[in-house]
């Protein structure tokens, strides 16, 4: 199908999604519930990367009470590591969920990169990626040799100071053949395969080529030596060890590669691989920095529309992953036959709820999945199908076996919109959980810089206990804003309280917002479309 055919599938779907949405397709849809300006809140979204830098700022920072960071990390080591992401509220730089964080970004501008120009933001979506692959560029100084964190998290969490005035270990760690760290360094190639795309599609080949290069060397290192992150970089057990192993990094990283240069050595890696990796067999109801399976599913999903000259046995395995990429959408619409055992849970206003610390990640990376496989299913100009488990206890329905449920896919698509719009203010909280947007939204996010007063007004140090003495334990709103960064969100009955030290609700973290670009990009056409319309 032509790129023409596939826009104008997608044009035809939004009277369809229309419908939908004021239908009865979202848990707690209401004819009086308020429409978003989801330009306005990509804008914010892009912002907040900028604030999450670590190094030397550029000149067009627009994030102004932020300042240079981490200038000597990497230095007791010998390697040149300033720059890159710090995670959250702390200064850590974790090598895993900037990777992802990238990686996100990246297939959001694949995905709806028009959309971002359309709204002006191409250049800052640009720019949020490029800080990131410059970083890896760097860390990755052997072809067998990944530096994969830059500080200690235990050391970090007992001060609260300003990046500016760090005093906690910038020691740094690397993977390499002896200490592998598979999921690290796939993760890293997927985010610099990902990124490769992007750049070659906005005219740089020369960086897209480099970083291409990168993600090669790093997959052959992560395939080649394999073996769990967490046993090798023991410190960052206790705040991202990988509960899934490296096999999804590995065939995620591959089907990024077979993207970012066509050949079918990826494709066959990921076919090849699909059962022994469990890539075929995993049905997952969540998608994260760690488990990667539900997203490498939805990506091998494309293939099917997007890959042409498929083998019957490539085709077959590619149908393999789209039953299971359709299993993680319908647990996430409560579609599944068989019930709670197979279906995502959620909070009585109806969002998901997969965890209790920072589950808004999962509802963002949701969001994206359901919008990306919506629109892959109305261009193939099919429904989503949710199938019985054979093997299923059918004692309770007299030994009949439950019933496919079909799905449009305007209604997964507005089942997406309904997660999105919960996170801009549609809530029971009537609070937007994207700093920034919105009348209500938190003020007081767990994040050392923004509670802190700037080093550009308060000059002087402000040292490791004290931060806690003058700034955490304050009461009142943070004297900076974090604009853009969505946060840990509600508890499981959709309550909210917004509070600096409820770090499991009000801290934010780049892999939330990261997906969120592509789902408001996408919204903001669709509100585009139907204004058109409306005219």
């Amino acid at each position: 199908m032509s790129d023409v055919t596939v826009r104008l599938v997608l044009a035809a779907a939004v009277m369809a999604v229309s419908l939908v949405m004021a239908s009865s397709a979202s848990p707690s849809s209401s004819p009086s519930a308020p429409s978003h300006d989801y330009g306005d809140a990509l804008r914010k979204s892009l912002l907040y990367f900028e604030a999450q830098r670590s190094g030397r700022l550029p000149y067009n920072q627009r994030v102004r009470w932020r300042g240079h960071s981490g200038l000597t990390d990497g230095l007791e080591q010998g390697v040149d590591l300033v720059g890159g992401y710090y995670d959250a509220g702390d200064h850590v730089k974790f090598g895993l969920p900037m990777a992802f964080t990238v990686t996100m970004l990246s297939w959001s501008i694949i995905e709806y990169g028009d959309q971002v120009a359309a709204a002006g933001e191409l250049v800052h979506a640009l720019q949020s990626i490029k800080w990131g692959t410059d970083y890896f560029v760097k860390a990755h100084t052997a072809p067998n040799e990944l530096w994969t964190q830059v500080g200690d998290g235990d050391s970090d969490h007992y001060c609260w100071q300003r990046p500016e005035d760090m005093t906690t270990s910038r020691r740094a760690y690397k993977v390499d053949a002896e200490h592998p760290g598979s999921e690290v360094a796939a993760e890293t190639a997927a985010a610099m395969a990902a990124a490769s795309v992007v750049f070659r599609r906005a005219g740089d080949a020369h960086y897209a080529h480099l970083l291409l290069h990168h993600a090669q060397q790093l997959f052959e290192f992560a395939d080649k030596y394999r073996g769990r992150y967490h046993e090798s970089v023991r410190v960052v057990k206790s705040f991202y060890p990988s509960s899934s192993g490296y096999k999804d990094e590995l065939l995620w990283a591959a089907l990024w590669l077979h993207r970012a240069t066509g050949s079918r050595r990826y494709l066959d890696y990921a076919v090849d691989n699909a059962d022994d990796f469990g890539g075929t067999g995993w049905g997952v109801s969540e998608f994260s920095w760690d488990i990667k399976y539900s997203g490498l599913q939805v990506l091998a999903s494309k293939l099917l529309l997007e890959e042409k000259d498929l083998s019957s046995e490539q085709r077959l395995v590619l149908e393999q992953y789209r039953s299971k990429a359709e299993f993680y959408v319908c647990s996430n619409m409560n579609k599944n036959p068989g019930g709670a055992a197979r279906n995502a849970p959620r909070t009585p206003a109806g969002l998901l709820f997969i965890r209790a610390w920072n589950n808004l990640q999962y509802v963002t990376n949701a969001a994206f999945l359901l919008t990306v496989h919506s629109d892959l299913l109305s261009s193939l100009g099919e429904p989503l199908r949710c199938i019985p488990d054979d093997d299923a206890d059918t004692s309770d329905t007299g030994g009949e076996a439950a019933a496919e449920v079909v799905v449009p896919a305007a209604e997964v698509l507005a089942f997406a919109k309904f997660q999105a719009d919960y996170i801009l203010g549609t809530n029971p909280a009537e609070t937007s959980y994207l700093v920034g947007y919105g009348e209500k939204y938190p003020r007081q996010v767990h994040h050392r810089a923004a509670s802190t007063a700037s080093v550009k007004q308060e000059k002087g140090f402000i040292g490791c206990a004290q931060g806690f003495d003058d700034w955490y334990s304050a009461g009142g709103d943070n004297p900076h804003d974090l604009v853009g960064a969505v946060v840990g969100g509600p508890d499981g009955k959709d309550r909210f309280r917004d509070e600096r030290g409820k770090y499991i609700h009000t801290e934010a973290c780049t892999y939330n917002t990261a997906p969120m670009v592509g789902v408001l990009s996408r919204f903001m056409e669709i509100q585009r479309q139907q204004g058109e319309q409306d005219l």
